[in-house]
This record gives C-alpha cells, sequence and structure tokens, in this order.
C-alpha cells in the first residue's frame, strides 16, 4: 500500500525512510528507478539474510563514525553509527549506497538503568551523498511521529494500557485523543502535557481556549477589524 499512497506525493530528490515492514526490492526500486528519491531503511528478520550479512560484517566495530548526545524525556540517549559501502556489491538489494549499524544506549535519569538497542539499516545515499552524521540525523528523524504524536498520547493518556477493545471502540478513542493532541498543538504551545492539566475537568477553559465562547468570539473579531 506504500506505492499508491507515495504516488500523490512529490518526492524527487526526498529521502523516503521507513520500518523493517517495508524493507522490499519492489520499493527500493519504486523510489530510486521510478521517482528518482531516495530510501533509507531499518533492516530486521523479515530479510533474514541481508540481516545476517550487516550483522556479521559489523561484529567486533571499531570506533563509530558519528556520535550524538541527546536529554530528553527523562532520559540521556546517546546514538552512535558505523557505515559502509564496502557491501554495496555484495548485499542482495537493489541501489544499495551504504550499510550502517547504529546503537542507542539510553540512561533513565531517575534509576540510572542502562538500556542498549542495536539496529540495522540500508540508503540509497552514496558516501558522496551523505556522510556518517547525515544518515544519523535521517534515522533519528525518522522516529519524529513517534516522539511528537505517540510519545504525547502514550504518556498523557498511557494508551498502551487502555482496556477499551470491544468492537471499533480502540480506533475511536484513538482517533479522539490524537484530534484533542492535535488541536491543542494547533495553537502552537510549549507543552501540550502542561496545556492538558490546565483544561482538564474545565469545561469553561477548554471554551475559552478554542475560541467558542461569546467573549473569546468578540476579542478575536475586534482583533480583526484592528
Amino acid at each position: 500500500m506504500a506505492i499508491p499512497l507515495l504516488e500523490a506525493i512529490s518526492i524527487e530528490g526526498k529521502t523516503i525512510s521507513a520500518d523493517a515492514l517495508l524493507t522490499q526490492r519492489r520499493l527500493a526500486r519504486y523510489l530510486v528507478e521510478d521517482r528518482q528519491a531516495h530510501y533509507h531503511f531499518t533492516v530486521k528478520g523479515n530479510q533474514p539474510r541481508l540481516l545476517e550479512d550487516l550483522t556479521l560484517y559489523f561484529h567486533g566495530r571499531q570506533e563509530p563514525h558519528a556520535v550524538t548526545v541527546d536529554s530528553d524525556h527523562g532520559r540521556i540517549e546517546t546514538r552512535r553509527i558505523w557505515v559502509t559501502a564496502e557491501l554495496n556489491d555484495y548485499l542482495d538489494f537493489p541501489h544499495v549506497g551504504q550499510a550502517f549499524m547504529v546503537e542507542r544506549e539510553r540512561v533513565n535519569k531517575k534509576s540510572g538503568k542502562v538500556s542498549t538497542e542495536t539496529v540495522y539499516g540500508i540508503t540509497s545515499h552514496t558516501p558522496q551523498q551523505a556522510d556518517a552524521q547525515r544518515i544519523l540525523k535521517t534515522n533519528r528523524n525518522h522516529w519524529c511521529i513517534e516522539n511528537s504524536c505517540h510519545y504525547i498520547i502514550d504518556w498523557n493518556y498511557d494508551e498502551d494500557r487502555s482496556r477499551i477493545r470491544t468492537g471499533h471502540g480502540p480506533e475511536n478513542i484513538t482517533r479522539l485523543r490524537r484530534f484533542a493532541v492535535g488541536l491543542i498543538k494547533s495553537k502552537s504551545v510549549g507543552s501540550v502535557a502542561q496545556k492538558m492539566r490546565m483544561l482538564a475537568m474545565n469545561p469553561r477553559a477548554v471554551f475559552d481556549y478554542l475560541r467558542m465562547t461569546d467573549n473569546t468570539r468578540s476579542r478575536r473579531s475586534a482583533a480583526g477589524c484592528n
């Protein structure tokens, strides 16, 4: 279903990132050959030979080619990346420009607990088109949706533990939650969680915030006239 969706979007010269589910040869050919775009794919168990090749190559790695450190969401996260173009002709995958391995190390600020995750991937960008720092940035940006939407919803609504499971209930409630978050973010607030706490259990504050009362509508009209 990815290709019909992309047909409606101008992607020439863009980089399309995808999780392992979409790490498919047909999609890679479509992006590079038909649309003159680039891909940035995660490699997991659904491409076992590809994953085995990358795991073997990067085993016993030395110093990383790029490192970034962020401190958000109550944790310190260090990301390290190793890249190579030596496998381009060997890997059974179209238009590989580089293969990479990313290691994410997370330290919980409160507990001090350390967790490490290693992921592998491929991109159609050659070393001349994207260095290690840029590939690491693309890999990080792939999670923007997770951080800007899914994380907010799970943190504020505890959605992963929701007990709404019957019929269309789960789909309907998640749409309502995303609609609420979208409304709050449309006002360019600094913190969605803080604004939700201010509006909770206060219908008048909600109506004022959305400019649905007579007073707020009159102020907006007056501002427009000026």
